[in-house]
């Protein structure tokens, strides 16, 4: 949701209950105008929230000059005081694969996650506990969950950005929406992320993309697990 819309956006997914109260929604207004300024965004989105048993985080994303390229992440817990996210690596989902539990709420935890290994068959076998143990923050856990949300579910219609000529993604200021028929259509949406099945098309399907438009992944692409 961009922050200048906010107010109105948040009406939109109202219905399904997940909404911000009147305090959360006003700290936001204020924080994320002050956001966009400190970092010299070019505009702000708010992410959504990430629930803990302490404490939910508030998520939002800037971005720069190139929309798909250029975007930072940043937490906060009073929709005040943000703080921003590290990059995740691939080290970092590796061991973050490997916790289950649901978010405590404090950035600083650390969690521990020791290797039980099974040797021997059936009834003869045993335990034997890794002594290696993985240890990783919730900072760095939070960061990893943003990264592969928005990696495999954030989409957007064909045409609401484009790819110009020095390779920046940029929106659209010609794009009014999809008409209803063209909404109905699956390969109309598109992941926002960089494409990787786009590079496995051969020629022939290659000829029938618009390269300005048509450089991100279609949902009719993909091949469920």
């Amino acid at each position: 949701m961009d922050s200048n819309s906010l107010y109105y956006s948040l009406e939109l997914v109202a219905g399904s209950g997940s909404t911000l109260n009147v305090e959360q929604r006003t700290a936001l207004q204020t924080s994320l105008v002050i956001l966009k300024k400190n970092y010299k965004f070019h505009r702000v989105l708010f992410w959504g929230k990430i629930l803990g048993l302490k404490d939910d985080y508030f998520i939002a994303q800037g971005r720069g000059e190139d929309e798909l390229l250029d975007k930072k992440n940043l937490y906060s817990l009073n929709c005040m005081n943000w703080f921003l996210l590290p990059p995740a690596t691939e080290s970092m989902i590796e061991k973050v694969s490997k916790i289950k539990s649901r978010f405590i709420g404090d950035p600083s935890y650390v969690y521990e996650h020791i290797e039980i290994r099974r040797q021997g068959e059936k009834d003869e076998a045993t335990e034997e506990v890794v002594v290696s143990m993985t240890k990783v923050n919730e900072e760095s856990r939070l960061a990893v969950t943003v990264h592969q949300i928005d990696d495999e579910a954030s989409v957007v219609p064909r045409g609401a950005f484009i790819k110009s000529p020095h390779g920046l993604v940029q929106i659209s200021r010609s794009f009014g929406g999809l008409s209803h028929s063209e909404a109905g259509k699956l390969d109309n949406f598109l992941h926002f992320s960089e494409a990787k099945n786009l590079k496995k098309k051969s020629i022939l399907e290659m000829g029938d993309l618009t390269p300005a438009i048509d450089f991100l992944d279609a949902l009719s692409d993909d091949i469920p697990k």
